[in-house]
């Protein structure tokens, strides 16, 4: 019998929220951003919808506020974070700086340094503890060397999540010179021309688009987390629908379990709300797609 595994894409507007829930129970968050308008918060999830008290892994791909904004909430939760994977550069002190310096720090940018400034282990490797489900992450370095990455966005940590053949890419908020160092490691290109299912970077953002990648990496589909479309820079999506695998796309069940099928290329949480993948040990993969309140009520 197969086993599964599940990715929660969240609809957390303009924000970042991956929930990973493996065979064995254990559950993993990439990012923990929360929605405004619906109340939705991922540490509200974990313990009354998933009714966990432990988070096991927590990734953090950016420390932009979008990406934290519930980090403060496992605490009020009660529930403990068990371990925090995260790129190491800039240290904590360069990052705090940098963060006070583009203005106030909120509750959940507080809590997430925190973590960053205090968390030593102890560590249990990902790939032993959950269930058959391995990632590996890669990053550039603060200011070091050449490119000289001073702002957080290029420093974001890229996440490959695999299970049963099948790779998911979250490469946080990477913009093009970001894609294009990360580029120059061997060992990334060869794993990204794997990946299935790319979370676009930087919420679909232009800036986040870069084509050199796309001679290497082929997705099946793709998933842009953000908000109604405001500004130019948003409309990314015919971009993507170009660079996946298939012309006719994926087969996507559409709002519940029991909605209509769709082949589909390109996802947003600004019109489908939450995406979940079931993905199988045997190398398949379903998509449903669950409207949030407020797009149901517009439908």
């Amino acid at each position: 019998m197969a086993t599964e595994l599940f990715v929660h894409i969240c609809d957390v507007q303009h924000g970042a929220c991956g929930i990973i829930m493996a065979p064995n129970g254990k559950v993993a968050m990439i990012d923990c951003g929360h929605n405004s308008e619906t109340g939705w918060r991922p540490s509200v999830f974990l313990r009354h919808g998933l009714r966990v008290t432990t988070l096991n892994y927590l990734f953090i791909s950016n420390f932009d506020r979008d990406h934290l904004s519930d980090a403060a909430g496992f605490a009020e939760q009660g529930i403990h974070v068990e371990t925090i994977v995260r790129n190491a550069s800039p240290a904590a002190p360069t990052l705090r700086s940098i963060k006070q310096a583009a203005g106030p720090i909120g509750a959940g940018m507080e809590s997430a340094l925190k973590m960053h400034e205090t968390y030593w282990g102890p560590y249990q490797p990902f790939d032993q503890a959950m269930g058959g489900i391995t990632s590996t992450t890669y990053c550039n370095s603060f200011g070091l060397t050449y490119p000289r990455f001073l702002g957080t966005n290029n420093l974001s940590m890229a996440t490959f999540i695999t299970f049963g053949g099948i790779k998911f890419l979250f490469p946080g908020d990477l913009e093009k010179a970001g894609w294009k160092a990360l580029m120059l490691n061997p060992a990334f290109v060869a794993e990204s021309k794997h990946t299935e299912v790319l979370i676009a970077s930087h919420h679909g953002r232009t800036n986040g688009f870069c084509d050199e990648v796309f001679e290497h990496m082929k997705p099946q589909v793709v998933v842009i987390s953000d908000d109604g479309v405001q500004y130019e820079t948003q409309e990314t999506v015919p971009d993507y629908r170009c660079v996946v695998l298939r012309d006719v796309g994926v087969a996507v069940t559409c709002d519940g379990e029991n909605g209509e099928v769709k082949r589909r290329r390109v996802l947003t949480t600004r019109s489908d709300g939450h995406i979940v993948f079931r993905v199988t040990s045997d190398g398949k993969f379903y998509i449903t797609t669950y409207p949030s309140a407020s797009k149901q009520k517009a439908a």
